[in-house]
């Protein structure tokens, strides 16, 4: 019996070919995708090969004691700022080392999936950071929808931030 893939599968599926091909490892930090990301990479046979795992940073403190995200840039701006997305993917490199080497990509998503604001930010505005090596960008989007349509989309456009970067 034939599968078929949905877009998010099919994306899911090329960069887990893509890291493998390359020998790279992912880690992956979360706030307001709540683990979809992780799930989504994991749900591709041979996954394990490249993914070192996840972190779910939910609540803002875990920010800071988990992925060393600085604790004056949370105070100042929130959880919810492009700066924090950048920490957030560099800090689950370290966070998730094997034998000592740090990930060579880290994932993380932060925003607002709503229904009500948060820090200032309406629904939608969502921060993705990718780190690879010493390369930590951060992509800002504007999405619309439910709760639900959000975090998809965030999954979506975190998964195609990394294959646009290695």
């Amino acid at each position: 019996m034939s599968e078929r893939m949905s877009p998010q599968g099919a994306s899911a599926a090329r960069l887990i070919a893509e890291l493998t091909a390359r020998g790279l490892r992912i880690a992956v930090a979360e706030s307001l995708t709540g683990g979809l990301v992780a799930a989504e990479l994991t749900s591709v046979p041979g996954a394990s090969v490249v993914v070192s795992g996840g972190v779910v940073a939910y609540a803002t403190p875990v920010k800071h004691a988990l992925l060393g995200v600085s604790s004056e840039l949370l105070a100042r701006e929130g959880a919810v700022h492009a700066e924090v997305a950048r920490q957030m993917a560099d800090g689950v490199r370290f966070a998730l080392a094997l034998d000592g080497r740090p990930t060579d990509v880290g994932l993380a998503t932060t925003g607002v999936a709503g229904p009500d604001p948060q820090d200032g930010r309406s629904p939608g505005t969502v921060f993705v950071g990718v780190a690879i090596g010493g390369r930590v960008d951060a992509v800002e989007l504007e999405l619309a929808g439910g709760r639900d349509a959000i975090r998809r989309a965030t999954v979506d456009a975190a998964i195609l931030a990394v294959l646009a970067r290695i």
